[in-house]
């Protein structure tokens, strides 16, 4: 990377309270190897303000996985994704930057930054609603997690053991079922009469890997490039956060749509 390579470095304010030092150790690095300009934005609609005013700047988001879903949505949204390489260096707790190190993103600030520094630029898929949001990594649907089953008292358990001597024990049922009608490129993968566990997705090569999950049976994979999902009202979790609820909704992929920095061994893996 040249000295004269410009960088705009965005610190979301979530990662300012939580990890100062850490937001401290990666402005240090990146001023020490290119010119940056750093703004300090105190809400997410001035983080905003200060992408869209970026101008020839590399953009380099300080942030978790929302600072960055922020970022591309708003690049997207501009109609600016394509030419505009995001650069992220992670500051957050661990489950908050799934979806950054899924995508090849290193942990800590110091190589994180030195990867904005000297790395290069993987394209990357997106999928894109018909709202037109984003989903940088997984998709799953609906949002719903299958109560967990209380644990059983050691009476509980002799009481069930006793049973099972004197008869067949009863079917466990298994778990929570949803009526959703799933069509990947047309094709029927699921209807509303045959309830399913769950759908997920990811976009994998440019097209979506759509995993249906019946509720006993083996999954079955198919891979589209959109997806249309149907029925009745569902919420679903994108980049691990939840949205909804919707009776319909329709993703498109679109192949090597953003660029990433990163490190030179994971760009071309």
């Amino acid at each position: 990377m040249s000295d004269h390579d410009q960088l705009l470095v965005i610190v979301d304010p979530v990662a300012r309270r939580s990890d100062g030092e850490s937001v401290r150790i990666a402005k240090d690095v990146l001023s020490a190897g290119a010119e940056a300009k750093i703004c300090l934005p105190d809400t997410p609609e001035e983080f905003v303000r200060a992408l869209q005013r970026r101008g020839s700047r590399r953009p380099v988001v300080l942030g978790d996985d929302r600072a960055l879903l922020r970022a591309v949505t708003l690049l997207h949204r501009e109609r600016e994704l394509a030419g505009a390489a995001l650069s992220l260096v992670p500051i957050g707790a661990p489950e908050t930057l799934r979806t950054a190190y899924a995508l090849g993103v290193p942990p800590g600030p110091v190589a994180a930054a030195r990867a904005v520094l000297d790395g290069s630029v993987r394209h990357l898929d997106l999928l894109v609603d018909d709202s037109d949001g984003v989903v940088l990594g997984h998709l799953r649907l609906p949002a719903v997690s299958a109560p967990a089953a209380p644990a059983p008292s050691v009476w509980g358990t002799c009481r069930s053991l006793v049973r099972t001597l004197v008869r067949p024990a009863p079917v466990v049922p298994g778990a929570r079922t949803h009526r959703l009608r799933v069509e990947a490129d047309g094709v029927l993968l699921a209807d509303v009469g045959a309830p399913v566990a769950g759908v997920s997705v990811r976009s994998v090569g440019g097209a979506a890997e759509v995993t249906v999950h019946p509720p006993v049976a083996p999954p079955h994979q198919a891979t589209a490039r959109v997806l249309t999902v149907s029925g009745p009202d569902f919420r679903y979790r994108a980049d691990g956060h939840v949205t909804g609820p919707v009776r319909r909704r329709t993703w498109t992929v679109r192949a090597s749509a953003w660029g990433l920095t990163l490190p030179r061994e994971e760009a071309g893996a």
